[in-house]
C-alpha cells in the first residue's frame, strides 16, 4: 500500500513540534463516538464555532425579514398587506369591506425594536465574534482547544437559551417588546405604558441578561486561551491580527457588558419592585404614579457605556478577519503590523470615553459635550491608520478577486463611506439637527451593520474549507457580493439625503406630512433595494448549506497558500487539532513574497540571514 506523501509542514511538525502532553484518549471516547456529545453538547471549539455561526444565520434571516416587512409599510403604506396575514396573524389589521390589510402600528414598533435587538446582539455580536473567536483562537495560536471547553459549551447554550426566550416573546398575545432596541425608560420601565411594555419587555430583559452571561463566559475563555495557551514560539508579536482583534474584543466585552447588566437589574427593580431609579413625576392616563427622584438619563449612561464599546465589539473582529484575508489574497505582508495592533488598542481605549456622543440631545451640559466631541473625532485617527494600512497592503499586490477578497475589499469601502458620516454626527452642533433622523440610521447601518456583515462573509468564505472540508460555490459567492454591495448602498445612501431633510426615524408612515410626503418615491426605491438584498442573503444561505454536502472538496491542507497555523492541521481535523505534536512557531504571520518565495509558513525555522536581521532589530 503506497504511503501518502508528506508535506513540508508535516515534516516540520514532526521535527520541530511542541509536545504539550495532550491525552490522546479523546479520539475514542463517547465524546467522539456519540452524535449528541460530538455535535449537540460539544466541547470542541470548532463544532461550537459552527453552532454559533448557524444559529447566528438563522437569527440574521429572522431579523432581516423583519426589516423587509417594515420597509414594505414605509415604501408602500397604502398597499394591502393581507398576503402577510398567514404569517403575522392578528398583526395584520383586515378591512372586512375591502378585503385589504394593513400592518398594526403597535406591531410596526415591535418589528423595529426586535430587528435592532436581534441584529446587534444575536447576529453581529454572538454570530460574528462567537464563530470566529471559537474557530481561530486555538487553531491560529497552536492550542488543542479553549482553556475551558466546558465553559465554552456553556457560553453557546446560554446564547441559545437567550434566543429561545427572545423568539418565544414574538408569540405573546400582547406582542414582543416595542419600546426600541435601546429600551429607554419610561416605556421600558412601566409595564402599563403600552402592550409591548408588558410581558414582552420582561422576556426581552431575561433574554438579554442570559446573553450577557454567554458573552462573559466566552470572553473569559478567549482571554485566558490567548494569554496562556499559545504554542512554543508564538509570542504576542507573532500572533495574527485576527487574534489581536478577538483578544481586545473580549476585553472590551468583559468590561462593558456588566454595566449593561446592572442597568437591566435596576430596570427590573423599577418594573416589579416599585423602585424609582429611572422614573419620576410620571402620569399615565391622567393619573400620577408614585415614582419620584429617578432619572431616565441614568439608564442612557448605563446603556451607552456598553452601547458604544458594543460598536467595536462588533467591528473589531471584522477588522481582524479583513486584515488576514487581504494579506492572504493580495499575497503581501500586512502593511504596518505594529501600527495595526496599536490602533486596535487605541480604538479599545477610546471606545470607553465617547459614550455620551449618543446623548447630545438628552440635556447633557454643552461643555461636557465638548469632551465627548473631541474624543469622538480623535477615535477616527486609529481607524484611519487601519484604512491606510489596508489600502497599502492591496497596493501592488498580486490580488485574487475571489469571494473572500471581494467581501474584504467591500468592507474597506463600507467602513470608509460609513465612517466619514460619523464625523458629522460626532459634532454636537450638527448632531442637534441630525439626531433621530434617517441620517443616523444610514450612518450606523453602513459602518456597523453592513460593514461588519461583509467582514463576517469574508471570514465565512475564507475559512469555510477549514470548517467543512469543502469550498462554497464561487459563482454564487460573487453574485452574492455584487447584489449585497450595490443593494446596501442603494438602501442606505439615499437615507443620508432624507435624513438631512429632517425625515425622522421610527415613524409608521410619512405621507401625512407635507414636508416628508415628497420622499415617497425614494422610500419605494429603498424598499425594493431591501427586498433584493434580502433575496441575495437567501442565495448565500442556499450556497452555504448546499456546499456542506456538494461543494468542491478540499484536497490540500493549505488551499489559499497561507502562513498561519490553522492550515497545518489535517483536512479532517479531530478534537485536539493536531494528531501528533503541536507545531513550534518561528516567525510572524505574514511572510509573503520573501526571498523569492510566495509564502513561508510560521512553522518554518528562520534562515541564518533572517536570524541576523532579527538580531539587528
Amino acid at each position: 500500500m503506497a504511503e501518502i506523501a508528506k508535506t513540508n509542514e508535516d515534516i516540520l511538525i514532526e521535527e520541530q513540534g511542541y509536545d504539550d502532553h495532550f491525552h490522546e484518549h479523546h479520539e475514542g471516547d463517547k465524546y467522539q463516538s456519540s452524535f449528541i456529545f460530538k455535535y449537540i453538547f460539544s466541547m470542541d471549539h470548532k463544532i461550537i464555532a459552527r453552532q454559533f455561526l448557524i444559529t447566528g444565520m438563522i437569527w440574521a434571516i429572522i431579523g432581516a425579514g423583519m426589516s423587509v416587512i417594515f420597509r414594505l409599510q414605509l415604501g408602500f403604506p397604502d398597499d394591502s398587506l393581507a398576503w402577510l396575514k398567514p404569517l403575522l396573524g392578528r398583526w395584520i389589521q383586515m378591512n372586512e369591506e375591502t378585503g385589504t390589510g394593513s400592518l398594526d402600528p403597535q406591531f410596526y414598533y415591535a418589528l423595529v425594536t426586535m430587528h435592532g435587538t436581534i441584529i446587534v446582539f444575536f447576529v453581529l455580536t454572538a454570530g460574528l465574534s462567537g464563530t470566529f473567536s471559537n474557530l481561530l483562537i486555538p487553531l491560529q495560536l497552536g492550542a488543542r482547544d479553549m482553556a475551558s471547553p466546558f465553559l465554552n459549551m456553556l457560553s453557546y447554550w446560554f446564547f441559545f437559551l437567550a434566543g429561545v426566550i427572545m423568539f418565544y416573546s414574538l408569540f405573546l398575545s400582547t406582542g414582543p417588546f416595542s419600546g426600541g432596541w435601546t429600551a429607554y425608560p419610561p416605556l421600558s420601565a412601566l409595564p402599563q405604558a403600552s402592550s409591548g411594555s408588558g410581558a414582552g419587555m420582561t422576556l426581552w430583559l431575561v433574554s438579554l441578561t442570559l446573553f450577557v452571561v454567554s458573552v462573559l463566559l466566552g470572553g473569559i475563555n478567549y482571554i485566558t486561551t490567548v494569554l496562556n495557551l499559545r504554542t512554543k514560539g508564538m509570542s504576542l508579536w507573532r500572533m495574527p491580527l485576527t487574534i489581536w482583534a478577538f483578544l481586545v474584543t473580549a476585553i472590551i466585552a468583559l468590561l462593558s457588558f456588566p454595566v449593561l447588566a446592572s442597568g437591566f437589574f435596576l430596570l427590573i427593580a423599577d418594573r416589579g419592585l416599585g423602585t424609582s431609579f429611572y422614573l419620576s413625576d410620571i402620569f399615565v392616563a391622567g393619573q400620577a404614579l408614585d415614582y419620584t427622584g429617578g432619572s431616565p438619563i441614568l439608564f442612557q449612561h448605563l446603556f451607552w457605556f456598553l452601547g458604544h464599546p458594543e460598536v467595536y465589539i462588533i467591528i473589531l473582529p471584522a477588522m481582524g478577519i479583513v486584515s488576514e484575508v487581504l494579506s492572504v489574497h493580495a499575497r503581501k505582508p500586512i502593511f504596518g503590523y505594529k501600527a495595526m495592533v496599536y490602533s486596535i488598542l487605541a480604538i479599545a481605549f477610546l471606545s470607553f470615553i465617547v459614550w455620551a456622543h449618543h446623548m447630545f440631545m438628552s440635556g447633557v451640559n454643552p461643555f461636557i459635550s465638548n469632551f465627548f466631541v473631541i474624543f469622538t473625532l480623535i477615535i477616527a485617527v486609529p481607524s484611519a491608520v487601519k484604512v491606510f494600512n489596508w489600502i497599502t497592503t492591496l497596493w501592488g499586490g498580486n490580488i485574487r478577486l475571489n469571494s473572500p477578497m471581494l467581501f474584504a475589499i467591500g468592507f474597506v469601502s463600507l467602513f470608509i463611506s460609513g465612517g466619514l458620516t460619523g464625523i458629522f454626527l460626532g459634532n454636537s452642533a450638527i448632531d442637534i439637527q441630525m439626531h433621530d433622523t434617517y441620517f443616523v440610521v444610514a450612518h450606523f447601518h453602513i459602518v456597523m451593520g453592513v460593514a461588519a456583515m461583509f467582514g463576517m462573509f469574508a471570514g465565512i468564505y475564507h475559512w469555510y474549507p477549514k470548517m467543512f472540508g469543502r469550498f462554497m460555490n464561487e459563482t454564487l459567492g460573487k453574485l452574492h457580493f455584487w447584489l449585497t454591495l450595490v443593494g446596501a448602498y442603494a438602501i442606505f445612501w439615499p437615507m443620508h439625503y432624507i435624513g438631512m431633510a429632517g425625515v425622522p426615524r421610527r415613524y409608521y408612515r410619512f405621507d401625512g406630512f407635507d414636508a416628508f410626503g415628497q420622499f415617497t418615491s425614494m422610500n419605494q426605491f429603498i424598499t425594493i433595494a431591501a427586498i433584493i438584498v434580502f433575496a441575495a442573503q437567501i442565495l448565500f444561505v442556499v450556497n452555504f448549506f448546499w456546499s456542506i454536502h456538494k461543494g468542491r472538496k478540499m484536497v490540500t491542507k493549505n488551499p489559499w497558500g497561507a502562513t498561519t497555523l490553522e492550515w497545518t492541521t489535517p483536512i479532517q481535523t479531530g478534537h485536539g487539532n493536531w494528531p501528533g505534536k503541536i507545531p513550534t512557531v518561528h516567525r510572524w504571520a505574514y511572510d509573503y513574497g520573501r526571498d523569492g518565495r510566495e509564502f513561508i509558513s510560521q512553522i518554518e525555522p528562520l534562515s541564518e540571514k533572517e536570524k541576523a536581521e532579527e538580531d539587528q532589530h
